[in-house]
C-alpha cells in the first residue's frame, strides 16, 4: 500500500512511502533537488506505480520533487525561495533560510534510512554523460556499501568523491550509505533516459534486497578516484571543441573563450588524458557554468582504488565553491568550464 505524506521545511514537500510484509532495509530516494534536472524526477514519479504492485521487503520512501518552485519557474541550480543551492545546504538548519530548513527536513529522512539514493542530471546549462558518485570522505564501510550498490548500475563510470558537501555526502558522513546518479542534460528529458533510470532503480532494489532477484555487477564500469574541474575567472563566450563523453589526450584543445568583439580570452587544454563527463552547454560561460571533463582511472591506479587508500598521485585540491556549489581544483577561478577524469588506459 502506498502512503502519501508531507514534510515541512522551507516549503512543503510531498512524498510517498510503502512498506512490505517482509523485513528489509529502509531506502530513501530523492529527486528534483535541482528542479530542472528532469529524468530523475520522472523516474521517481514512475516508481510509484511499480511499488504499488511490487512484493517488497522493507520500506521505500520517495521524495520525487524536493525543489518544486524551481520546476515551476524553470530555475537553474537554485532554490528560488532564497536563491541558494539546496544541494549545498545539508545537513540544514531548522532555524535557517528556506533551503536550509528544507535540507534539514530531508536530513531527518536520511537518518531514518539504511540506504540513500539521490537522482540528478544535467541542469539547464549542462551536458553530461551518465555516471554515479560514491562518497569517499566517510567511514570505509559506508564507502564499501555504497560502491557495491553503484556497481549494479548501467552507467559506465563511478566517481569516488572526496567532497563533504551535497545531500548524499552529508548523509554518508553521518553513516548512511549513499550514492548520487547523474543522467540527462540541458534541462531536457528523453523517454529512454527515464527508462534507464527506472531500470537502474530496480537493479538497486534487487541488490539491496527490496525485491527478489539478483542484480548483476556491471563489470565494464570503471572508478575515477577524483575529478579535475577546469574554469576561468572572466565572463566570456564559450566555444567548445569537445562533447560530453569524448576521450581526450593531455594537451588537447577543449575549447576557447572569446569576448564579444572576438578577442580570445583563454584557450582551455586538457591537463591530462581523460574523458569529458560534463560541460557547460551554453554560449555564455559564467558562474555557475561548467563544461566538464572528468578524471578517469589509469590501470596502474586501479589496485589503489580498490583499497581504502587514496591514490598516491592524487593532487590535494585547493577547493573553491562556485555559486552552484561545485567544488573545483584551481584557485582564482569562477567560470567553471570543464571536468576531467584521468583516462583508464
Amino acid at each position: 500500500m502506498i502512503e502519501s505524506f508531507e514534510i515541512e521545511g522551507g516549503v512543503t514537500l510531498r512524498g510517498y512511502r510503502t512498506s512490505g510484509s517482509r523485513p528489509g532495509p529502509h531506502v530513501l530516494i530523492t529527486a528534483g533537488i535541482h528542479g530542472s534536472e528532469y529524468p530523475g524526477i520522472l523516474a521517481a514519479r514512475k516508481l510509484r506505480a511499480f511499488l504499488a504492485e511490487a512484493d517488497i521487503a522493507g520500506t521505500v520512501t520517495v521524495l520525487p520533487l524536493c525543489n518544486p518552485s524551481a520546476l515551476k519557474g524553470r530555475a537553474k541550480a537554485i532554490f528560488p525561495e532564497d536563491g541558494k543551492n539546496l544541494n549545498r545546504m545539508f545537513p540544514g538548519n531548522p532555524e535557517g533560510s528556506a533551503s536550509e530548513k528544507t535540507a534539514w527536513a530531508i536530513t531527518q529522512l536520511q537518518d531514518e534510512a539504511d540506504f540513500y539514493i539521490d537522482l540528478h542530471g544535467g541542469d539547464l546549462f549542462e551536458k553530461l554523460t551518465p555516471y554515479v558518485y560514491v562518497p569517499g570522505n566517510c567511514a570505509p564501510e559506508v564507502t564499501t556499501t555504497a560502491r557495491a550498490a553503484a556497481q549494479v548500475l548501467s552507467v559506465p563510470v563511478r566517481v569516488l568523491s572526496q567532497a563533504s558537501t551535497g545531500a548524499y555526502n552529508s548523509a554518508a558522513l553521518r553513516g548512511t550509505p549513499s550514492i548520487l546518479i547523474e543522467r540527462g542534460a540541458c534541462g531536457l528529458w528523453e523517454p529512454e533516459e527515464v527508462e534507464a533510470y527506472f531500470e537502474d532503480l530496480k537493479a538497486l532494489f534487487a541488490h539491496l534486497g527490496i525485491i527478489d532477484g539478483k542484480a548483476p555487477v556491471n563489470t565494464a564500469q570503471r572508478e575515477a578516484p577524483f575529478a579535475t574541474y577546469l574554469s576561468h575567472s572572466e565572463f566570456g563566450l564559450w566555444f567548445p571543441r569537445v562533447k560530453a563523453g569524448d576521450d581526450v589526450l593531455k594537451g588537447d584543445l577543449l575549447g576557447h573563450l572569446e569576448d564579444f568583439e572576438g578577442a580570445v580570452l583563454a584557450q582551455i587544454h586538457a591537463p591530462h588524458d581523460g574523458r569529458i563527463l560534463y560541460m557547460t552547454a551554453t554560449l555564455a560561460a559564467l558562474r555557475p557554468g561548467r563544461p566538464g571533463i572528468k578524471r578517469s582511472v589509469r590501470k596502474h591506479l586501479c589496485a589503489v582504488l580498490q583499497s581504502a587508500e587514496k591514490p598516491k598521485c592524487r593532487r590535494q585540491p585547493n577547493v573553491q565553491t562556485a555559486d552552484d556549489g561545485v567544488s573545483f581544483l584551481w584557485a582564482n577561478t569562477s567560470a567553471q568550464l570543464c571536468v576531467i577524469r584521468q583516462s583508464f588506459a
